[in-house]
């Protein structure tokens, strides 16, 4: 029998604490010199879930470049979730955590030569390719990989435009990669988007899947059997953006285009969806100073600049790059007078400001600063400049959520829902995937 055992560096709580009690307990206990990462796991195990339920055909693949602390990690592969790689220091992650290769995809258009051949000697077949030269270098190092078309199909509304960087016109570039893939006999299994990260709308997954059903029709006309649709990322996470009208919109377009009798694997990237509201930031005012404005009318008014021990080169970075909505939560003292505030970070760098401006209660030296939903896209590209230490992340899980985990890996049988495993070969080398998913709901 599979034994899970808790890790040193988890806390366990009642199932009647929430996370807001753990924050507020942090909080009283401060200041602190450096500022906390607050992770809550059952938030992820709740997500996935919530997943499970809203898009029971989609079988989410995490993206781990979104936030790859090994306690998410570890989760995640309990729970029997896939996971997206786009490198091979991702795939060597994965692997080492246990995960068969079967439940990855190597999901990176420009792959270098060092990371195919890796790919190819842990058997991780399935990847992403958007050109002739990944196509022909494919070929070269890794003959036998089942490949996914990457088409390029951007949101008008998102955060992040991947459409910049990869995947080709659906209309004017795929087709002619499908025709030289067949002429190369290389096996092409399925086609993949991304609409953006951070998207703020539903229909474009419709029209994105639309999209790939016409090339899975053009496939099947020059002898490919595609089996696997990849409808990326781009769905929120944060705790006031519930994916329900995404769902329902992939819903009616995978059940319209590619109805569950034609047997083709739908799977997506998820990334922010499951972590971004798993943490919350505790932060700390170090310093602060008061600055006279000169107003259009030329009058004057008070500004305080705040210092906090935390900026955008630890967890804000997304604030500063990608316009990402930065909300803190500071406690109202009893008389305090408002005033028009700007919130920095603690580096000497005049780009590390997290709020611009916002009007706040005055706060003194060593008051709390709270900021929900940082999970995404943060601690993963923190770094240490300036000398100033990297956030401290602490972990917690509830009773019973840890007795769902062990419960789990008892009673479940891996390969889960995520994986590409029993694999039928057929025109071109095309494949189709017949395992029935395991429902974890």
């Amino acid at each position: 029998m599979n034994v899970l055992k808790c890790p040193a560096d988890l806390t366990l709580i009642n199932d009647e604490t929430s996370i807001r009690d753990v924050v507020r307990d942090i909080v009283r206990k401060g200041p602190h010199e450096d500022p906390i990462l607050v992770l809550d796991l059952d938030d992820v195990v709740q997500k996935h879930y919530g997943w499970r339920k809203q898009m029971p055909r989609v079988s989410p693949f995490y993206a781990v470049k979104c936030n790859d602390d090994p306690r998410i990690l570890e989760t995640m592969v309990t729970l029997g979730l896939g996971f997206d790689c786009a490198s091979k220091g991702e795939l060597e992650r994965m692997l080492d955590l246990g995960v068969e290769p079967e439940r990855i995809i190597f999901a990176q258009p420009a792959k270098s030569i060092p990371s195919l051949l890796y790919a190819r000697s842990k058997k991780v077949s399935v990847m992403t390719f958007d050109s002739g030269i990944e196509l022909e270098k494919i070929h070269q190092y890794y003959p036998e990989a089942q490949l996914v078309v990457r088409i390029r199909h951007d949101a008008v509304k998102v955060r992040c435009l991947l459409g910049k960087k990869f995947g080709c016109d659906p209309i004017k570039e795929a087709p002619a990669l499908l025709r030289k893939a067949a002429k190369l006999r290389m096996t092409v299994v399925g086609i993949s988007f991304h609409v953006g990260s951070g998207c703020d709308e539903q229909e474009v997954y419709y029209d994105a899947v639309k999209s790939a059903r016409g090339l899975f029709d053009y496939a099947k006309s020059i002898g490919y059997e595609m089996s696997l649709l990849d409808i990326g990322g781009g769905f929120p996470g944060e705790n006031n953006k519930p994916i329900v009208r995404y769902a329902h919109a992939v819903n009616r377009a995978i059940d319209h285009f590619f109805p569950a009798e034609e047997n083709v694997r739908i799977i997506a990237e998820p990334g922010r969806y499951y972590v971004a509201s798993a943490v919350t930031l505790v932060s700390f005012v170090d310093s602060k100073r008061f600055v006279a404005e000169r107003l259009e009318d030329g009058t004057e008014r008070t500004r305080i600049f705040y210092y906090l021990n935390d900026g955008i080169y630890g967890t804000f970075y997304s604030t500063a790059y990608e316009a990402q909505e930065t909300i803190p939560i500071v406690q109202r003292k009893t008389g305090a007078k408002e005033y028009s505030s700007s919130i920095w970070g603690p580096t000497c760098s005049p780009l590390d400001i997290i709020v611009r401006d916002i009007v706040l209660p005055e706060l003194d030296i060593g008051d709390s600063v709270v900021f929900e939903n940082v999970g995404a896209y943060s601690s993963v590209r923190a770094c240490q400049f300036n000398g100033f230490p990297l956030p401290k992340i602490i972990a917690y899980l509830r009773e019973g959520s840890w007795k769902i985990l062990k419960d789990v890996v008892n009673n479940v049988r891996f390969p889960a829902q995520n994986s590409f495993k029993d694999i039928r070969l057929g025109t071109h080398g095309s494949y189709m995937i017949s395992a029935e998913p395991i429902n974890l709901v």
